[in-house]
């Protein structure tokens, strides 16, 4: 069986590890130490992990993130999450078929009284609000201690290769997001006030302000002063035909699989959703060597930022605005994905079914807040805040800012800080959160001589790290506000060091050079995909800003990363003078991959799942609402939709969505009852089993 690993990647550096072997269905397996078991059954190309004791449809792996139980497997006869359980040599490994059934076992349990750590503040979360909260506090001499449930701090920062926008001084615009969790992890370490406890999870809050927690497989209890939830986001998800089968995933467990663990997790993939994510996921995708059909969004527009479109465009990927996913089908994994057309309705017009072959569909239609727990301890009266995501969606630049403001809120509410947050910390917060603006139309330069760069971006978004590396400070942006766009004051002052090429984080930057040749100027294209595609002498597409070829040019010379700017190339190439200004991009992808002319079927739209745990369908669900079903309580007990392991986290919103559609006023319906823990824990862990005798 061949394994599917990326052995190779522009930007990240591919690790020496261990492997070991484990057994999958009493079949022998490699794998690398430490790993997640998903990720080893991928890198195996193994994506069916059992099948439903209801229907018997394949599960595989969804989220990656803990937060559903689609990927449960066993691990010596004990039913776990494949995505946070790590693979040990000689593991016994198994599909779950049906209902899983627990090992026989008459063992008397040891049990104790977990043990209780008091704490200043304790933050949930140790992604980029968590981490920069952490930091803040830590400075000031605050008892924190930071638990995150993954093995290394850094939470999404860990899957994004690309670079931040922002500031640089104030959010490492320029920067990739891994390189910033590296830095950011290192900051933390300099503060003896801070503990970081990694591997766990917390599972509950309670009445008595104690916070309870599983660090190594024993339950802790933490009595927290303060408590910061900076947990993050979930993906929202859509309801098709076929959203179920394995190869469909979130967009985050699709990077996790690809830029944490080096899994090339599909050959040929589609994309639902164009904000941010998954134009990103998109990009991902292709460093890794996937073929990327076409991204697809409901949306007349795309929601995320223009540059980012743009990158994906020049790379040969189209992008569909007012489409949606029709239906996915397959036998146990994804292996066609139809799409259809919009109306103004939202209705899908009938004859424009298209089908493409792919074995990957990524959702990328939004996030929703990880919020559980801080709603939970503000009923109970603890005095909570909260950070990132967690408190509202935005890019991780924002969630730096939110994380700072609220540790040093935190430490204030300590009596370690006096005085008021810095205006200009408020100000930048509510910049960073800021909409991408509308599309605005700009004149290139009129200078046909000496040496320039031309900026390719056409959308104000807080980004401005160009203004920065320029040594000459030639570069300005609008209003000199970080969301203008960037200019150059004067052509004349520009010496030509493509310090602005490397650090554009949306490569929407050119260098325009007439000085060797007015006729045939170089142009210098910034480059993060294959090296041997743009080798010296290999001709190549060139496209312009809307991904449009405009030629085919002979490379003339690449640069490589300096260690300021690593990961970046500059692809210098020769064109004629009328097109060198309009010249942005560098297509990759070989040739275009067009949907099939044989139209799937539409499937009844009914036949979708909602409550995946539950395989509950829409139609039932639109039954009982039909009925006048008004309360999610009742609407559980009838159909069981939202009584699964994952406690609603993937359907609620989905069923919200429902009442809206069949026309009801979300006024009259009552929402669901939380319960007490939002992660599935043994019982012998809550009760402190710690070893066992006879």
């Amino acid at each position: 069986m061949e394994e599917k690993r990326i052995t190779k990647h522009p930007i990240l550096e591919i690790p020496v590890r261990k492997k070991i072997t484990f057994t999958w269905n009493g079949k022998g397996l490699k794998g690398f130490e430490g790993e997640m078991i998903s990720s080893a059954l991928s890198a195996n190309d193994i994506h069916v992990f059992g099948h439903h004791h209801k229907d018997g449809s394949p599960q595989g792996l969804f989220c990656a993130n803990g937060q559903c139980s689609q990927c449960i497997v066993t691990v010596y006869g004990t039913p776990v999450k494949a995505c946070m359980t790590p693979v040990r040599e000689g593991m016994v490994v198994g599909s779950v078929e049906g209902l899983p059934r627990l090992p026989e076992d008459d063992d008397v349990p040891v049990l104790r009284e977990p043990p209780i750590r008091d704490v200043e503040v304790l933050i949930l979360g140790g992604g980029p609000a968590g981490m920069a909260a952490a930091a803040e506090l830590g400075k000031l001499g605050a008892d924190t201690l930071l638990i995150d449930d993954k093995s290394r701090l850094g939470g999404k920062l860990l899957l994004q290769t690309h670079k931040f926008f922002g500031s640089v001084e104030d959010s490492r615009a320029g920067t990739r997001g891994m390189q910033i969790a590296r830095l950011m992890q290192e900051d933390l370490g300099s503060y003896d006030s801070v503990e970081v406890w990694l591997n766990t999870t917390a599972v509950g809050v309670f009445s008595d302000s104690i916070v309870g927690v599983v660090k190594g497989g024993m339950y802790r209890k933490v009595r927290p002063q303060k408590l910061l939830v900076a947990t993050g986001a979930r993906e929202k998800m859509l309801s098709f035909p076929g959203n179920t089968l394995p190869g469909v995933f979130g967009a985050g467990a699709f990077q996790t699989l690809v830029n944490r663990d080096l899994v090339r997790a599909s050959e040929r993939l589609l994309i639902v959703g164009g904000g941010n994510v998954g134009l990103i996921a998109g990009y991902h995708a292709i460093q890794a060597g996937m073929d990327v059909a076409a991204l697809v969004e409901a949306l007349p527009y795309v929601g995320g930022y223009r540059v980012h479109a743009d990158k994906l465009r020049r790379l040969g990927v189209p992008i569909l605005t007012s489409h949606t996913v029709v239906s996915a089908t397959g036998k146990e994994r994804v292996e066609k994905v139809t799409i259809g057309a919009l109306d103004k309705e939202w209705k899908v017009i009938p004859h424009t079914l298209k089908t493409y072959e792919v074995d990957t569909l990524l959702i990328a239609v939004g996030l929703a807040e990880v919020n559980e727990f801080y709603y939970k301890a503000k009923e109970w009266g603890l005095d909570v805040y909260r950070a990132g995501d967690a408190g509202e969606i935005a890019e991780a630049s924002a969630a730096m800012f939110t994380g700072r403001i609220e540790g040093l809120k935190i430490a204030a509410a300590l009596g370690l800080y006096e005085g008021e947050i810095p205006k200009e910390w408020l100000d930048k917060e509510k910049i960073l959160k800021s909409k991408p603006g509308p599309i605005l139309k700009r004149d290139k330069p009129g200078e046909e001589q000496s040496v320039f760069p031309v900026f390719h971006c056409f959308q104000e978004v807080p980004c401005n790290p160009c203004t920065s590396v320029c040594p000459e400070g030639a570069i300005r942006t609008e209003r000199d506000e970080i969301t203008g766009l960037p200019y150059l004051r004067d052509t004349a002052s520009c010496k030509g060091c493509m310090s602005c090429v490397y650090v554009c984080p949306g490569l929407a930057v050119t260098l325009v050079d007439y000085r060797e040749d007015p006729e045939r100027p170089l142009v210098t294209f910034p480059y993060e995909i294959w090296r041997e595609r743009v080798e010296p002498g290999k001709e190549v597409p060139v496209t312009d800003e809307e991904g449009a070829t405009i030629g085919i040019y002979p490379v003339e010379r690449v640069l490589t990363s300096p260690r300021r700017f690593p990961g970046t190339m500059l692809v210098q190439i020769r064109l004629d003078k009328r097109i060198a200004k309009n010249a942005a991009g560098i297509w990759v992808q070989e040739k275009r991959i067009d949907p099939s002319l044989i139209y799937e079927k539409e499937l009844p739209p009914d036949d979708a799942v909602i409550c995946r745990c539950e395989r509950i369908t829409a139609g039932e669900i639109r039954a009982a609402i039909k009925s006048g079903v008004r309360d999610m309580n009742q609407l559980k007990a009838l159909t069981r939709a939202g009584m699964g392991a994952c406690g609603s986290k993937t359907c609620r919103p989905m069923i919200w969505r429902l009442f809206k559609e069949e026309g009801i006023d979300l006024g009259e319906v009552t929402d669901r009852t939380d319960r007490p823990l939002f992660v599935e824990v043994p019982l012998g862990i809550l009760a402190g089993m710690r070893g066992r005798r006879k």
